[in-house]
């Protein structure tokens, strides 16, 4: 499976109600979006498992900052 930063940031902003459609690049640190909380988290983790069959643990996602951290990290999973 080839995954595509755009591919993925579509997928995270669905779940992210407060942010419109297309704002979210891959630069951005998404702690700092509207709307995230330890929830936030936990749903980020499920979607991943959910969308790549892969598994991010929250020390993982600890050490991932912007979008494009967490996209890396799971596109390495996935490979």
């Amino acid at each position: 499976m080839e995954l595509q930063i755009e591919d993925f940031i579509q997928k995270i902003e669905t779940e992210f109600e407060e942010i419109k459609t297309g704002t979210i690049r891959a630069g951005d640190e998404f702690r700092k979006l509207e709307g995230w909380s330890s929830m936030m988290a936990l749903i980020l983790i499920a979607k991943v498992d959910s969308e790549y069959n892969i598994t991010i643990s929250a020390d993982e996602l600890a050490k991932c900052f912007t979008i494009r951290d967490l996209y890396e990290l799971i596109k390495q999973k996935v490979e």
